[in-house]
């Protein structure tokens, strides 16, 4: 609403709605043999069940409310599988906010280990019990095994050559699954003009045109508001330039507070145009197989396939990109030990354990 707020009531009952025509659909992919999208099946519900549909004010809150899910999956409802969008397996704990970011764990993980950045892969060789890994300055590294984890929007883009090509299978299960996109605009203010709750909401007649803001003030101290965008919309951004971007979403933000300072510093993400990501990360398309995550976490001989993509529980999340990859190495790991003998002779220790064995202290907010 331009500069008046919702009614706090209005916002848990027309949530509480939202829930119910989430648990309806349930019913309606029973039903239905065939893969229909998450707005498919919400457009059943209501025709079925009329008494759940908004009007006016409540319509928009609903639509916010469906905007929320959709950054979910950094997709829009239209594109997300009814089938499988609710499967995911949630870990216990609940959510956080890593108040540093991912840094420290990063630093952690990285110790000891030789990485070589701006190596941009271009041609992955396998043969005769060795991968030959080329980047863009013509340097290639051979090895015995390799562990492949980059972003699936870089395989769907075929930016990477692979000889031999990858098999068809292969190459379908990298086309099955979706890739989402979600931008932030993180806006950084000389002082804190808004009330200190978790998110601040646009709502709008559409999912589309609704948004929110998290309040990183709330968790860090700092007076930094971030702005989320998601599927078509997040795209749509990334036409404009850093400045019309960030433009609009001061725009959003006078909605709710006319009188908000303008931004001493801002940041503006371009997942889905970056040429090192082209995306930020999975989710189920409608109609995908339900064999893709196995096809595509199945190595081809000495080539492993990790990231969070090949996540069957977690996809889309930073902890399943780390089980992942952990497996990966895993499986890596038992390949080359069955090519040095005897595999009893060369005891199999667990990478995980390994990972762990250090305690990294983090900060995190529930917020």
């Amino acid at each position: 609403m331009d500069g008046h707020q919702v009614p706090q009531q209005m916002v848990i009952e027309v949530g509480e709605t939202f829930k119910r025509i989430l648990e309806e659909t349930g019913k309606v992919r029973d039903e239905h043999t065939d893969d229909l999208s998450v707005l498919q099946a919400i457009s059943i519900v209501l025709d079925r069940l009329p008494e759940l549909r908004q009007e006016g004010l409540a319509h928009e809150v609903l639509q916010w409310y469906l905007c929320r899910l959709e950054a979910w999956f950094a997709a829009d409802a239209d594109m997300i599988s009814l089938q499988s969008w609710d499967q995911e397996h949630v870990l216990s704990g609940g959510h956080g906010l890593m108040v540093q970011g991912y840094d420290p764990i990063i630093k952690a993980l990285a110790k000891d280990i030789d990485i070589r950045l701006n190596h941009r892969v271009t041609k992955i060789s396998s043969g005769c019990n060795k991968v030959m890994v080329t980047v863009e300055d013509g340097t290639s590294f051979v090895a015995d095994a390799a562990i492949l984890t980059v972003p699936l929007g870089i395989l769907k883009a075929k930016f990477i050559e692979f000889e031999p090509k990858l098999p068809d299978w292969k190459v379908a299960a990298i086309s099955d699954l979706g890739v989402g996109n979600e931008n932030k605009i993180a806006l950084r203010f000389d002082k804190v003009f808004w009330p200190n709750v978790e998110f601040l909401g646009v709502v709008a007649p559409n999912s589309y045109a609704c948004g929110y803001f998290l309040n990183l003030h709330k968790a860090t101290g700092h007076p930094v508001l971030v702005y989320m965008a998601a599927g078509r919309f997040a795209y749509d951004l990334e036409k404009l330039s850093n400045e019309s971007t960030v433009d609009f979403v001061m725009s959003q933000l006078k909605k709710m507070f006319p009188d908000a300072t303008e931004p001493v510093q801002y940041l503006v993400t371009r997942w889905g145009t970056d040429p090192n990501s082209l995306g930020s990360y999975s989710y189920d398309l409608v109609g995908m197989p339900e064999d893709v995550y196995e096809r595509l976490r199945a190595p081809l001989g000495n080539l492993f396939f990790g990231g969070e993509a090949v996540s069957l529980e977690n996809q889309g999340s930073v902890h399943g990109a780390y089980s992942a990859g952990v497996m990966a190495a895993e499986n890596c790991q038992k390949l080359l030990l069955k090519k040095l003998g005897d595999i009893e002779m060369f005891p199999l220790g667990s990478i995980r354990d390994e990972i762990l064995k250090d305690s990294v202290p983090l900060q995190i907010s529930r917020m």
